[in-house]
Parts: structure tokens; sequence; C-alpha cells
């Protein structure tokens, strides 16, 4: 059987319909593309609106209520006004220093923490830094879940303490 060619308006057609599959694919390919530009980030979950957090000395203020239990704790309000954002507290460590009892090697899953010292003196150990004097004036971070301990401190030690999170655990390690 011969071939028949096909008529003038049947190849207009046909082409046509060729032509109209690509031009229906890129166009998809385009609204592909375009769409995938158009992703945006998925939005960070929305923290309820900080308020203002003022806390005066009152010696009665300090408790045996936190961490340690020989130190006391004054809570400066800043967890619950940034609904556990962040925690803030002065910290008297009793003394005299027992190191049986303060030397424990141990880190915090905290996203940030700082101590600056108020009143006194207190000595440190660091994993990667050592043995550090801290004296009145005296600030540093501890970066999230490094090694550290308490080795020895002065009566009249005060710390202010600042972490993110408010809520947080802590480790005990074996020394």
């Amino acid at each position: 059987m011969a071939k028949q060619k096909a008529s003038r308006p049947a190849m207009k057609t046909a082409v046509k319909k060729r032509s109209g599959t690509k031009a229906a694919a890129r166009s998809s390919a385009r609204k592909a593309v375009k769409a995938k530009a158009r992703t945006v980030a998925p939005k960070k979950a929305v923290r309820p609106k900080q308020r203002i957090a003022i806390s005066h000395y009152r010696e009665e203020d300090f408790k045996a209520d936190g961490l340690r239990a020989y130190a006391r704790y004054r809570d400066l309000g800043i967890a619950e006004a940034t609904h556990g954002l962040a925690q803030a507290h002065v910290i008297r460590l009793q003394g005299p220093c027992n190191p049986a009892d303060v030397s424990k090697l141990h880190y915090h899953d905290v996203e940030f923490q700082m101590v600056y010292v108020l009143k006194g003196w207190v000595k440190t150990y660091m994993d990667g830094q050592g043995e550090t004097l801290m004296k009145q004036g005296s600030a540093w971070t501890q970066p999230p879940k490094i090694k550290h301990m308490i080795l020895d401190y002065s009566d009249d030690v005060e710390l202010l303490e600042v972490i993110l999170p408010a809520e947080f655990r802590t480790v005990e390690l074996k020394a």
C-alpha cells in the first residue's frame, strides 16, 4: 500500500498539535520553576510578646530552690517576662567552699550562658580553657554543652547568670 501524503490543512493541524504540546510542556515547566521560586520558608513560631521585668534588691528573695544545694538564687523575673526565652538570676555560693560538694564536672544543655562576677571571686575549670580565676568584674560565656566545674570560691561571691532558654537540662559527668 502506498503511503498517502497528508493534505496541507492536516499537516498544519499536526504541526500545531505537536508545537502545542511543546508549548504546554514549556509553559508547565516555567510554572514549576516559578512555583519553586515563590516557595516561602516556613514561618517561625511566634513567641508571645515579652513584658518589662523589674527586680529590686531584697535579701529575702535569695532562695535555696535552684540547681545547687550550696547556692542561693535570686530570680530576676526574666523567665516569666520572656515566656521562657531566657532566665537571669543572682547566685550566692555559700561558703566555705567544700570541693567534695562543689567540684563536679557537668554541662548544661543550653543555647547561651553568661556569668558575671558581682562580688568576690570564683575559680572555674572549663574544658579547653583549663582553670581560670574570675574576680569581681570578670565575665565569661560558656558555649553550649561545655564541660565545666567550680573548683573554689570566696565566702562572699555573688554571680549574675543569664541563660537561654530558661528551662534546660544539666548533666553530671564522671570526672
